[in-house]
């Protein structure tokens, strides 16, 4: 547990910023993040468009649904990341950061000027209530982190030192990327209740309008403290920030064509060649930007949920990986162009190699040899079809698969088990996701050649929210994105806790000793070179569960957006992803 109290000042050295590992790339005296314009003209406004709706203004909690824009533009956190490094992280809140050599604590010193939009200073108590509120009543995001912290206490009128109760050298930077909220706005009152009482933050934006649902307007704080910040320059630059909720994607896409919003993020490599022909496009009102990152590709597809009984045999799973005919899917949907992914941090050096696992992966796997599937050692690869719509040989092995799992043809072609039960499962969608419905239509074919009953189920966005946080569901879409710093987030993702707990990204119900000894390993690493090794490893375990049937990534990001926006030449690693729009971009009116 830990407590908040007073201790006596400790001598360490203060830095500008920290990194996961080595030291920051920009020095004390950086005058602005090397892929922003730090002259970007000020002004104007953007409209950007979201599918679904809101019900919140809290971003913190489990319950209800809030605008994903608000967390980010709305609060401030004790530091700031650049784009541009793997996990490096500068003074933002804090002027500065020092942590021992072990990093088992670390201490920020806050800034004389920081303010919350109402004017009042961000204080060191602000930032103790924030922490051990977002741990313990929080999203579930926020609390693996907390558990770590043994003590939280102020060390002097600005600085705040936490004390970690196991060895974790990620923690320091989690903590200085929590948002401090302002605690007495909360006095008084349920934080993890959902509500609609606009925040008091410490952001560039403070929200102007909303109606729940349908529309909310940021407006720069003409007052905001943090203008001026090295970290700041060039970012920021929109006087006015306006997201539009719409019921679905096309009906979006269509609010895009309509000029009713000024950016679209396509997805589909087919649309973006054939369906923006539209006469803003023609005219050059509208220009199509792609856009290209140097990140992983995360992980897109359809995931099984092993908390489904029809799902807790790998071999069941193995069955349907080989009946997705991904070779016929991305010809009729992208026209084959668009590259499979292969594992979950394919694209970059995390990646698991080819063939048998080796030298510090193989080590760190070993202990586990007799638990982990078959691949995870020896090699895996996706299986390959040859594009026929018939796929006869991997639905040969399909059923092989599924014959060892103790399922059976009946004479009227529908697989049954011992007891004859037939297998059948609901595959739940979000409505108005256009392509993940075109992938589902195909491979329910498929799986009918199989004997397998399927259905579909389309809800809106709200109930697909509660759905999935309670993991009410077999199959559905599933989308991650992963970084090149993978760290403590994993265990949100892939830790056994999430098979109960509500509101994780474990959404296939994994509770693997590899996977976690992996994320163990790659959280206590002191080099680059364990740190890479465990995160191979980790990912020979991820898709060597067959927990997720993998579709295409997008090398390049395909952004139309009105040729008035604008955005840097030079691009941070990261390309595309956060903290890329709006941040970084900026308005010229013609």
């Amino acid at each position: 547990m830990a407590m908040i109290g007073l201790a006596g000042p400790v001598a360490a050295e203060p830095a500008h910023g920290i990194a996961m590992y080595g030291a920051p790339a920009l020095p004390p005296d950086f005058v602005s993040l090397p892929y922003v314009n730090p002259d970007a003209p000020r002004g104007g406004r953007i409209v950007l468009g979201e599918a679904g709706g809101f019900d919140s203004l809290n971003p913190f909690i489990l319950k209800g649904t809030a605008p994903w824009g608000l967390r980010s533009l709305g609060y401030e956190t004790l530091m700031g990341r650049s784009w541009d490094e793997p996990f490096t992280l500068y003074g933002l809140l804090a002027e500065s950061v020092e942590t021992g050599p072990d990093r088992g604590w670390v201490e920020f010193t806050l800034r004389e000027a920081a303010r919350f939009s109402d004017g009042s200073p961000v204080t060191v108590e602000d930032v103790l209530w924030s922490f051990e509120t977002l741990g313990r009543q929080g999203h579930p995001r926020y609390r693996g982190a907390w558990d770590k912290v043994a003590t939280a206490e102020a060390t002097g009128p600005r600085t705040v030192r936490f004390t970690f109760s196991s060895p974790d050298r990620e923690l320091p930077l989690i903590l200085g990327l929590r948002p401090v909220l302002k605690k007495a706005q909360w006095e008084g009152r349920d934080f993890a209740a959902s509500g609609l009482e606009p925040p008091v933050g410490s952001g560039p934006y403070v929200i102007a309008d909303y109606e729940p649902g349908r529309f909310m307007v940021l407006h720069k704080d003409p007052d905001w403290w943090g203008r001026d910040l090295p970290l700041n320059r060039g970012q920021h630059n929109f006087d006015e920030i306006r997201y539009e909720f719409f019921g679905d994607g096309d009906v979006l896409f269509e609010a895009f064509r309509g000029g009713a919003i000024d950016v679209f993020r396509e997805t589909s490599a087919v649309k973006w060649a054939e369906s923006y022909d539209f006469p803003a496009v023609a005219s050059g009102e509208i220009v199509k930007s792609e856009i290209a990152h140097r990140r992983p590709t995360g992980m897109v597809g359809l995931v099984m949920n092993t908390r489904s009984p029809v799902f807790a045999d790998w071999r069941v799973r193995d069955a349907l990986l080989h009946a997705f005919n991904f070779e016929r899917v991305s010809e009729v949907l992208t026209g084959g162009t668009a590259p499979r992914i292969t594992s979950y941090y394919a694209n970059s050096e995390l990646a698991m190699r080819p063939g048998l696992a080796e030298g510090r992966v193989r080590e760190l796997l070993a202990p586990f040899a007799d638990d982990l599937l078959p691949g995870a050692i020896e090699g895996y690869a996706l299986p390959v079809a040859d594009g026929r719509p018939s796929n006869r040989q991997n639905l040969r092995a399909a059923f092989a698969r599924l014959d060892a799992a103790g399922w059976r043809v009946d004479d009227a072609g529908v697989l049954r088990n011992a007891d004859g039960a037939p297998l059948s499962f609901e595959i739940l969608l979000r409505q108005g996701a256009t392509e993940a419905q075109k992938i589902v239509d195909i491979f329910v074919e498929e799986l009918k050649r199989l004997g397998v009953a399927v259905r579909v189920t389309a809800v809106d966005s709200a109930q697909y929210t509660e759905r999935t946080d309670a993991y009410d569901f077999d199959m559905t879409f599933y989308t991650i994105a992963l970084s090149l710093s993978p760290g403590n987030e994993q265990r949100l993702y892939w830790g056994a806790e999430g098979v109960t707990r509500p509101g994780t990204r474990n959404l296939m119900g994994m509770a693997s000793p590899a996977a976690e000894a992996m994320i163990d390993a790659l959280l206590t690493a002191e080099t680059r070179e364990d740190f890479v090794a465990a995160t191979r490893a980790l990912d020979r375990v991820l898709t060597t569960g067959r927990y997720v049937i993998p579709i295409w990534y997008a090398p390049t990001a395909l952004i139309a957006h009105r040729a008035t926006l604008r955005y840097p030449e030079t691009l941070p690693i990261y390309g595309d992803w956060i903290g890329f729009l709006p941040d970084i971009w900026w308005s010229e009116k013609r």
